[in-house]
């Protein structure tokens, strides 16, 4: 799953960051890939402006989809 990941995906957060502010659900985009299970996510408020930036493994989030799936 991680392969899949790329930079500028949008992804939300799976389950709760208390530590760092932040709730599962929230939207960040991937901005860095810093190793085979680990990213660099961007969090910013609907002005553009960046709350949190923190790195996380895969599990941690999901990645959004905007377009369906087709089938072979």
């Amino acid at each position: 799953m991680a392969d899949k990941i790329k930079i500028l995906d949008v992804v939300a957060l799976t389950a709760d960051l208390p530590e760092r502010g932040l709730r599962r659900g929230q939207v960040g985009t991937v901005v860095e890939k810093l190793d085979r299970n680990a990213f660099e996510v961007e969090f910013s408020d609907d002005h553009g402006r960046t709350y949190a930036m923190l790195a996380l493994k895969a599990n941690q989030f999901m990645v959004l989809r905007y377009k369906p799936v087709q089938v072979a």
